[in-house]
């Protein structure tokens, strides 16, 4: 948009999910208004818009998946739906008055840092800005990754990915073929089953899954976090307590998960009678080392006539002939993949050009990996941070309270720039962000995460760049505020302070 060139904005927030919407809250109570949204859809939500498959719905209970600034009292659900947590996020948007600053339809296309000027110039599918900080909320599942496949290119039926669902293309009579056993497939799967003449799935390993006791929240109880809203907090720290002490099992002692794994087997015994199916559907590896699945419907709906699992992953696309690894035929329709999202490279990382002219993804690439001090800032990327960046994932409780974490920890970089006054930038040491990560991958060795599998935890080098090895309170204790003994602070120099101002 025209009226927006080359305009300045002291913030430049990407992303409007729960990362980019909690920033953008978080700034304006520090007194921060001269920030911008940058959002590539028409919409906010971030994953949440953009998966719309039938069945979705979060795995972690409604009332810790929503900001501690911004209760609901009135989720239906223990376990909401895609639907209901959207909504929730188009409420905070309003509640919050945060529509004025978004920008919808401005694709991030390259961030550059101007080390003359001290800021980054933004090129946006809607026009160009520039901002003294910028915090990068694209989020981990915003990209979906979709295998190359020989032969994909042949196939004459339909195809799309789940994070990206065709809801004008009717699933009812037709030959499904769903890829990949992840927690999207596993909602999938149930959903479509009653509807298609037959569906295979194909999985490449099978996923350790727990019954979900999901239940609709009763009006009184609607009722009660309404009046008394103290009720509404204690609910969701009980859900958070139970879950820190998990993280000891996960962290500290994998081996002990081992009733874990009977409570899940018991679960699939219930509704798979079949031994040979049975067999194929037990997970070889230790529970928790990929995400625990919950599902009460996924193995019923597999025990269905209508349904084929095939144990290996999709190798070749002949025509409509899909063939497995281990050499399995099926015919299809139509294949949905249910494979994941850019998590370990993430996409956004090519657009992000730094201090020396290198792109992030470049000097991840030449270094240590995907590595952020603290998950948040990279040397070589002044006043610029991630949020959920590297280390920051669970594998057992929200991410709303990691995310709650970092915005204490991006309120803190904003006050201490403006303590600092005047034209000023703080780049990470990398002496800081080599001691941090060494801390984070030394503590990791022994996790579950680390010792259980291969997992898309893993990058292409077998380090773990995506889970938090710890607590939420220790995580929220490393990020409560900024040390500047871990940053350079730059500043415009005597010959370009005019050049700036002019």
């Amino acid at each position: 948009m025209a009226e927006h060139e080359h305009e300045h904005v002291r913030v430049a927030v990407i992303g409007s999910g729960f990362g980019g919407l909690g920033a953008a809250v978080r700034l304006r109570r520090e007194g921060v208004t001269d920030f911008v949204v940058l959002e590539r859809a028409d919409s906010v939500g971030g994953t949440w818009r953009d998966n719309t498959y039938p069945g979705c719905a979060c795995d972690v209970p409604s009332h810790l998946y929503s900001f501690s600034f911004a209760p609901n009292p009135d989720w239906p659900r223990t376990f909401s739906g895609q639907q209901h947590i959207r909504a929730y996020l188009e409420h905070v948007a309003d509640v919050f008055r945060l529509r004025p600053h978004i920008r919808f339809d401005s694709e991030v296309k390259m961030m550059t840092w101007d080390s003359g000027k001290l800021r980054w110039d933004i090129e946006t599918s809607s026009g160009s800005l520039s901002a003294d900080f910028v915090v990068s909320a694209t989020g981990p599942l915003s990209d979906p990754r979709i295998p190359d496949i020989p032969g994909l290119d042949t196939f004459p039926g339909k195809i799309f990915h789940s994070a990206r669902w065709d809801h004008d293309y009717d699933l009812r009579g037709k030959r499904v073929a769903m890829v990949g056993t992840g927690a999207s497939a596993i909602q999938i799967v149930p959903a479509v089953q009653p509807l298609a003449e037959r569906l295979t799935l194909f999985q490449r390993t099978p996923p350790w899954v727990l019954p979900r006791v999901d239940r609709a929240i009763t009006g009184a109880e609607r009722e009660l976090h309404r009046r008394l809203p103290l009720t509404t907090q204690l609910r969701r720290g009980l859900l958070w307590g139970i879950r820190e002490l998990q993280v000891q099992l996960f962290t500290k002692r994998p081996d002990e998960l081992g009733l874990v794994e009977t409570v899940a087997k018991r679960n699939m015994a219930r509704s798979i009678k079949d031994p040979a199916l049975r067999a194929r559907l037990t997970p070889d590896y230790r529970i928790g080392c990929k995400r625990i699945l919950l599902s009460s419907e996924y193995y019923p709906a597999l025990a269905r006539p209508n349904v084929d699992v095939v144990a290996s992953g999709l190798s070749e696309v002949r025509g409509s002939t899909l063939v497995a690894a281990d050499g399995t035929e099926a015919e299809a329709d139509a294949i949905v993949f249910g494979t994941g999202f850019y998590v370990s490279d993430m996409p956004i990382a090519d657009r992000v050009v730094g201090a020396n002219g290198r792109t992030l993804a470049e000097a991840w690439a030449a270094g240590e990996g995907m590595a952020a001090l603290r998950g948040a800032s990279v040397p070589g990327f002044p006043n610029w941070m991630t949020v959920i960046g590297p280390n920051t994932g669970l594998g057992n409780s929200s991410m709303i309270l990691i995310i709650e974490s970092q915005l204490n920890y991006m309120a803190d970089f904003v006050r201490q720039l403006g303590v600092l006054g005047g034209r000023v930038a703080l780049d990470a040491r990398p002496s800081a962000l080599h001691a941090w990560n060494r801390r984070v991958q030394e503590r990791m060795k022994r996790t579950v995460w680390n010792t259980g599998c291969d997992s898309w935890y893993l990058d292409a080098n077998g380090r773990n760049t995506t889970i938090w090895p710890g607590t939420t309170t220790e995580f929220r204790r490393a990020t409560r505020r900024v040390e500047l003994s871990e940053y350079e602070v730059l500043r415009v120099s005597a010959v370009k302070k005019a050049e700036v101002s002019a």
